[in-house]
């Protein structure tokens, strides 16, 4: 592909990030137009001002004048400081919620996003690659925002010297100074001219070239994130809270400072970035500064020449050298920008991909029939699944009917197949085989966001956010007070809520709120049940949810659920099979498959099924 080609491509993706970004976030990109417009050519005003100042100095003198200029220059100086530092504090009010967009762009895009393409690890690998680049060098939407308005700015920059550099070029000596009389020729000033538009595009080019070495190249992609991702765990990750015990018995600290002192590493003083610096990078920003030097020269000698030769006085030369090193810095930074466009084209080429991914999830149009008696059944008929990007079979024709009201176990050994069951069941996963029927329809043909709602579930890995007490239990910031202090009172936490500084208005954690508390694993566990309890769904879905507390405590939960969840359809999956006794149905999972179901006193009696052994490896440790 040609350099203009490229060129073209990626100002064409830039533009898509940064219109990306406007829809995002319109407010801050007005005011950043602003802004940009107001820095770009106030300064202008000051050049102008300077130069009929001096002018007038070293020619008249003239007294009424002279305090007129300087008195407007003062005043017009301090109104143009006074409005910049009030744009300033305007967008910058904008700017600090700017990554907090820019985030939420990501951030809504996975929580869109079909389950299953979520959680491949190639989708993973995706969103970290972004936030690495993002963090490690600006690279990415962050990127696209501000090289979009320095190239904005850049133009508004040349325009605006333009308009007061014309008469230099324009301007005659005196014909009589034969001496430089050449300074007249039309040929001479297009050369002139042709030498600082030259330097002026080299320097930036060479800087731009320099930068390029972030991001060219797989490898060099690689070991850049590589690097990046050694830092952060090192240097952050590592010395979290929640790792201090570790830390502390097994002298952890000790891989951290091996690996960030490590002069070898790709950010090290002899690691990757080092040699290229040396090598390519240094010497390629050094020929910039040269060449950037250079067009100093140039102008100050093309500017002082016709001086000399009366083309114009002192307070001009002012005018043109100010003027022409804005033009300059204009048409630096545009090239530069430029180069900006193309070096972070590889970053948003991966942003969009990620954007991009598609959803093949049908998410159907039937309206799920609200029933206040919860008369919902569901069935898995010949139901098979494989995870994504794996050939082995997770689960593997599953046939069960559930009926409404019953309260039922899942057992068996871990990966036996019971979480794979609840996330097929709550269309997580589509089946790879088979087809799952609520009231005798495909649950595929339901709307998908209301099918979800049937569904109250704690699984495994929950989690609790950082908010306050009622907002976590309710999932909403307005939520039915009595009724969350019911639901926190029927999970078991009803006691702890007294000891709280701030009652449901106590903030969990202390990320946002010091005054937050951290709860115990065994209380976050009754908080999720108080989350599910609140919800009042059909079908309630226990995916060990009390493996943090202890086996009395659990069975009294289980216990309490079964009184609340009387009518409704409960599912309950422990490794403790003492907790499930009461369920009018246990369901025995081996390798993906359900190869035993019936009641306890049944199940217990077949000394060759697979629940009377995991029973019996349990009740040696109670007897």
């Amino acid at each position: 592909m040609s350099k203009l080609k490229k060129l073209g491509k990626a100002f064409k993706l830039n533009h898509r990030a940064f219109v990306t970004i406007a829809k995002e976030f319109p407010h801050f990109i007005f005011h950043s137009i602003v802004e940009n417009i107001w820095t770009s050519l106030t300064p202008y005003v000051s050049i102008y001002l300077s130069a009929l100042l001096l002018e007038e100095l070293s020619t008249t003198r003239d007294q009424n004048q002279l305090i007129k200029l300087t008195l407007i220059l003062l005043i017009s100086s301090a109104v143009i400081e006074l409005i910049t530092k009030l744009i300033g504090l305007w967008e910058a009010s904008f700017y600090r919620g700017s990554w907090d967009k820019i985030e939420h762009i990501y951030t809504r895009k996975l929580l869109s996003m079909d389950y299953i393409e979520v959680s491949k690890a190639s989708t993973k690998e995706k969103i970290d690659e972004i936030y690495e680049n993002a963090n490690s060098g600006g690279w990415g939407l962050v990127r696209a925002q501000w090289t979009y308005f320095q190239l904005f700015n850049a133009i508004l920059r040349i325009l605006g010297g333009l308009t007061l550099t014309i008469t230099l070029f324009t301007s005659k000596v005196d014909e009589n100074l034969i001496q430089f009389t050449f300074l007249n020729s039309p040929l001479f000033v297009a050369l002139i001219i042709f030498a600082i538009i030259l330097v002026t595009v080299i320097s930036p080019i060479l800087s731009s070239r320099a930068d390029s070495y972030f991001g060219m190249g797989e490898e060099d992609n690689d070991k850049r994130l590589l690097g990046n991702r050694l830092f952060g765990f090192f240097g952050y990750d590592i010395f979290r809270f929640k790792n201090a015990q570790d830390i502390r018995i097994y002298k952890q600290e000790v891989f951290s400072d091996g690996t960030l002192n490590d002069k070898t590493s790709i950010f090290g003083s002899k690691g990757y970035y080092a040699k290229l610096g040396y090598t390519k990078m240094g010497p390629l920003q050094v020929l910039a500064v040269i060449v950037s030097i250079l067009f100093t020269g140039i102008v100050y000698t093309f500017v002082g020449a016709k001086a000399i030769a009366g083309a114009f006085g002192i307070g001009m030369v002012t005018q043109y050298v100010a003027a022409i090193s804005k033009i300059s810095g204009g048409i630096s930074s545009f090239i530069s920008v430029s180069g900006d466009f193309m070096n972070n084209d590889p970053f948003l080429e991966k942003v969009f991909n990620f954007l991009d991914t598609p959803n093949e999830m049908y998410q159907g149009s039937l309206t799920v029939e609200k029933r206040s008696d919860n008369k919902y059944e569901i069935e898995f008929k010949n139901v098979s699944f494989k995870y994504p990007e794996t050939d082995e079979y997770a689960l593997k024709n599953t046939n069960i009917k559930f009926n409404v009201g019953d309260k039922y176990a899942f057992v068996g050994m871990n990966g036996s197949g019971k979480t794979t069951f609840i996330k097929l069941l709550c269309r997580l996963y589509d089946p790879t085989e088979g087809e799952i029927l609520l009231n005798g329809i495909n649950i595929k043909k339901y709307n998908y966001l209301e099918y979800l709602n049937i569904f109250s579930i704690v699984f495994q890995d929950y989690e609790l956010l950082s908010y306050k007490l009622g907002e976590n239990v309710a999932g909403s910031s307005k939520y039915d007070k009595d009724k969350v202090l019911d639901s926190l009172e029927k999970a078991g936490f009803g006691d702890r809520i007294n000891s709280l500084p701030n009652g449901l208005d106590t903030y969990l954690y202390k990320d946002y709120d010091n005054s937050g508390v951290d709860v115990s694993g065994g209380e976050a566990q009754k908080i999720a049940l108080a989350r599910a309890i609140y919800k009042e769904a059909p079908f309630t879905i226990l995916d060990e949810p009390t493996a943090a507390l202890d086996p009395i405590a659990e069975a009294e939960v289980y216990s309490r659920f079964d009184e609340i969840a009387r009518d409704t359809t409960t599912i309950y999956i422990s490794h403790r099979l003492s907790s499930c006794r009461f369920c009018n149905q246990i369901i025995v999972f081996d390798k993906g498959k359900i190869i035993q179901m019936g009641k306890h006193d049944e199940l217990v009696k077949d000394k060759d099924g697979k629940y009377y052994e995991l029973w019996n490896a349990q009740a040696q440790y109670y007897s």
